[in-house]
């Protein structure tokens, strides 16, 4: 696989059109750290790692240890073609390049069909379904993330931003279930601060989930 693949650090702008238009969420998250896969000097893979978005989770996973050391795979798309072991290849090295130490975090969507076998196959350890939740979103416009809501009344407003989007939309606001989703971690670091996490880490380690998986 090395010999025909390279995974590299790129700057944050060149994975932009990737997470526009190949990834499903069809939007730029918040990126600390990102890596392409090249073959033949060409990129045909992004991968991308950055602050998650639930803030609990940071402050209780580890019970208020590695708050500065936690990031969330928050994207990862590939060309299609290539055989299914070009994927895990990808998070391993991304993952390899990495500060130490680290926690990382990722998700698999249920709502997605998917169950997390790339990060089964790259040893993350998983700790069951993310808390159940409710977030606004518009009737008609239910393919929007809460968070791209969000972004329409703009992150830096300190204001009531439910009451701005109730502005915008009217009855249309609503909340809805939102969809449950795989959660996974991996430590990055030496033997020692991987036992340190994993001995912290407040979540049962649980079997892997399976089933069918789903294409998006």
């Amino acid at each position: 696989m090395k010999n025909l693949f390279k995974v590299i650090s790129i700057n944050n702008h060149e994975a932009h059109q990737w997470f526009l238009k190949k990834h499903y969420a069809k939007r730029i998250p918040s990126v600390s750290y990102a890596f392409g896969l090249y073959k033949d000097n060409f990129l045909c893979g992004v991968c991308s790692f950055g602050r998650p978005m639930a803030h609990q989770l940071i402050k209780h996973a580890f019970k208020g240890n590695f708050q500065d050391n936690f990031l969330e795979l928050n994207r990862l798309v590939i060309d299609d073609g290539f055989e299914k072991n070009v994927l895990s290849f990808f998070v391993s090295q991304s993952l390899r390049q990495l500060p130490k130490p680290n926690v990382v975090v990722s998700y698999a969507d249920t709502s997605l069909g998917h169950h997390g076998y790339i990060y089964q196959a790259c040893n993350f350890i998983y700790t069951g379904l993310s808390f159940k939740k409710r977030d606004y979103t518009v009737e008609g416009f239910e393919h929007l993330h809460n968070s791209s809501l969000i972004d329409m009344v703009g992150r830096d407003n300190r204001g009531d931003k439910v009451g701005k989007l109730k502005e915008m939309f009217g009855d249309k606001l609503y909340l809805k279930e939102r969809p449950r989703k795989h959660r996974y971690f991996y430590f990055v670091g030496d033997k020692k601060s991987k036992k340190n996490m994993k001995n912290l880490l407040i979540y049962d380690i649980l079997p892997y989930p399976k089933g069918q998986n789903k294409r998006y």
